[in-house]
């Protein structure tokens, strides 16, 4: 399932900060959990914030979970893992240099 992972659309998603920080955000919990989309506290209005998860979505790197009136994104880890190997651990990594 990871040939719906394309470069191009990933680095894409990835080339916003908001999206960067949802990404990152998400490769921190190695639960690997659902999150709601308002739990991530983005300086934005919400057709803006749901416009980012847009992107993100197509771009691959989480997954909609739907409950009802209510949805939830999930992080593609294993996928990521398999098609970019480390790029989720140079995320991570990238943050921890910038709060140091």
């Amino acid at each position: 399932m990871d040939e719906d992972l394309e470069l191009g659309a990933v680095l894409g998603a990835l080339a916003d900060p908001l999206r960067r920080r949802v990404i990152t955000l998400l490769a921190r919990d190695r639960t690997d959990g659902d999150r709601s989309c308002s739990s991530f506290e983005l300086p934005v209005t919400k057709a803006t914030r749901t416009h980012h998860f847009r992107v993100l979505r197509e771009a691959g790197l989480v997954r909609q979970v739907n409950y009802g009136n209510r949805s939830t994104v999930v992080l593609r880890r294993a996928e990521l893992d398999a098609r970019f190997p480390g790029l989720l651990d140079l995320l991570v990594a990238e943050t921890a240099d910038a709060q140091e």
